[in-house]
């Protein structure tokens, strides 16, 4: 037999331990591992559920790459184009371990460490973190079993870290100012935050670099982390959820006060009721301030769950107080200037 059809001997016997290690994997894939998945949504167990979708159909690969592993052992190949293939195969196995491991571990962080009940806010800045440390150990673990030592590109990365750093001094502010700010729990996903600078919104997400505030017009306020982390800003969501709103509105001098407040909470309740059902536990304010130049001056106070809300409540209210005024003779003066002629 000449050496170009021993060659395809050896190519067509190791196709065909790739293929059967493909099938093995495929038939596992769909009996074992699809099976397990349907198990895990009817039961609904979060941690098999995580771990089946991250490992997603990796397995079928790892067959196929074990197939090719042990034809490689058993057909004639030169010992370059072996070697060359087994690093190969060792190569395409870290990167698809690397792969199916990023994809699990961001799936539990997301799952718990970030969820609303777990101990970290739901950002993305730690599930990038949580891909660059899997990419990096994966990317250790797949040098050194190609039998390259470790030990210099550690050294490398450690002479070179400080010119990186001054490098790239602006990325890593933003990036440490984004863990202070996630780990200080004074900015959270969803908080509505007004800045000293006057962009306001609420809070889209925490990344590595940036932060995102969506505004009430439905744009988005980069903000970069450095930035926010050094601002005076207002959270509207804290120190408690519910947000207090005011309305400021003056009646005459010669008004029933006490009737004018009676009305005012009046109206102010059938509001909160209608349009913010969920607060139960809190009811409208109202306070008279001072004397104005041509009215008593008053404040009602309310509360809303969103910071959205308030304007909405804050439009209905008074168009209802408005009305309910006219129809029981309560006038809302308006500043006038009266001209008087001294006696001579």
């Amino acid at each position: 037999m000449t050496i170009l059809g021993t060659e395809a001997v050896n190519l067509g016997l190791f196709a065909l331990y790739v293929a059967a290690g493909f099938a093995v994997g495929w038939l596992l894939d769909l009996l074992v591992l699809g099976a397990l998945r349907g198990l895990a949504r009817r039961l609904d167990r979060a941690p098999w559920r995580i771990a089946l979708e991250g490992l997603g159909h990796m397995p079928v690969v790892w067959f196929a790459l074990a197939g090719a592993a042990f034809g490689l052992q058993d057909i004639g190949w030169s010992p370059r184009l072996s070697a060359l293939t087994g690093r190969i195969i060792v190569v395409l196995a870290g990167i698809t371990v690397t792969y199916a491991a990023m994809r699990i571990a961001t799936g539990f962080v997301r799952g718990y460490a970030v969820s609303a009940t777990g101990p970290l806010p739901s950002t993305s800045i730690f599930v990038n973190l949580t891909r660059i440390a899997i990419v990096l150990l994966g990317a250790l673990l797949v040098l050194n079993a190609l039998d390259i030592s470790i030990t210099p590109v550690l050294t490398a990365l450690g002479v070179g870290g400080l010119a990186v750093a001054l490098a790239l001094q602006d990325t890593l502010g933003n990036l440490f100012a984004g863990l202070q700010i996630v780990a200080s729990k004074q900015v959270r996903p969803g908080d509505y935050l007004l800045l000293e600078t006057g962009q306001e919104g609420s809070v889209e997400d925490i990344a590595w670099r940036y932060t995102t505030l969506r505004t009430q017009s439905n744009n988005l306020v980069i903000v970069p982390n450095a930035k926010l982390g050094q601002a005076i800003v207002t959270n509207y969501q804290l120190p408690e959820q519910p947000l207090s709103i005011t309305v400021d509105f003056g009646v005459a001098y010669g008004s029933d006060l006490p009737h004018v407040e009676a009305l005012a909470l009046e109206i102010a309740g059938d509001v909160m009721r209608e349009m913010q059902p969920t607060i139960t536990d809190w009811e409208p304010l109202m306070r008279f301030r001072g004397f104005g130049e041509s009215q008593v001056q008053a404040a009602v106070i309310m509360r809303v769950t969103d910071f959205g809300d308030q304007f909405v409540l804050r439009s209905e209210f008074v168009k209802r107080l408005h009305a309910r005024f006219a129809e029981e003779g309560i006038e809302f003066p308006f500043p006038q200037r009266v001209v008087r002629q001294l006696p001579v």
